[in-house]
């Protein structure tokens, strides 16, 4: 069963994947902001959640080992009292003594098996949780690094449009504005007045 915060990771993927790309573009797409936005918050709102159910996985680390502790010391124990119990017939004292250490050996090595296998088996939930959790902020990793990649790309776009609507502006008042006379030019009908 996957967890919530894998559920909106595919979301998003699933997002990114239907977004449409921009005009003249096979690589930028167009997001809604508030969408992706929203399925973000709930990822971070997510993830200390995941984290602590992991954490929580890793501290069970110790409650196995003392259970298996526990079971190892009750092995030892029944074997004791068995042992002592043989010891105390005489009869069959030296029976019971090499039977009650074999006993013994054997609950020992028992009780070692127990106890390297909770650790283990210890170890392996821990190591499955980290690299979990690494996997998972990874892809929350690659997932924002997108998203302001395409958040930059968007902006820069709009620049771009914006300085190409001031070009025309600019020069459509260029080609709208009279030309300036320059202050000595005098036209020639004056001039002949004047020379008369």
């Amino acid at each position: 069963m996957s967890s919530r915060i894998e559920q909106i990771i595919e979301e998003i993927k699933d997002y990114i994947d239907s977004c449409k790309f921009q005009p003249l573009s096979t690589t930028k797409i167009v997001v809604n902001k508030e969408e992706l936005e929203d399925l973000l918050c709930e990822l971070r709102m997510k993830t200390p959640d995941e984290i602590k159910r992991y954490q929580k996985i890793i501290s069970n680390k110790d409650s196995i080992i003392q259970d298996a502790k526990n079971r190892a010391e009750a092995e030892i124990a029944e074997a004791t009292a068995k042992a002592q119990q043989l010891v105390s017939e005489n009869e069959v004292m030296r029976m019971a003594q090499e039977h009650a250490e074999e006993l013994l050996d054997r609950a020992q090595k028992q009780a070692q098996e127990i106890i390297d296998n909770a650790t283990n088996d210890a170890n392996s939930i821990r190591m499955s949780a980290i690299s979990y959790t690494d996997e998972m902020l990874e892809n929350l990793e690659k997932i924002m690094a997108h998203t302001m990649e395409t958040a930059g790309a968007k902006y820069e776009t709009f620049l771009n449009s914006i300085q190409s609507c001031y070009d025309i502006v600019n020069k459509n008042r260029q080609e709208l504005s009279p030309q300036e006379v320059p202050s000595s030019y005098i036209p020639e009908e004056e001039e002949e007045e004047e020379e008369e």
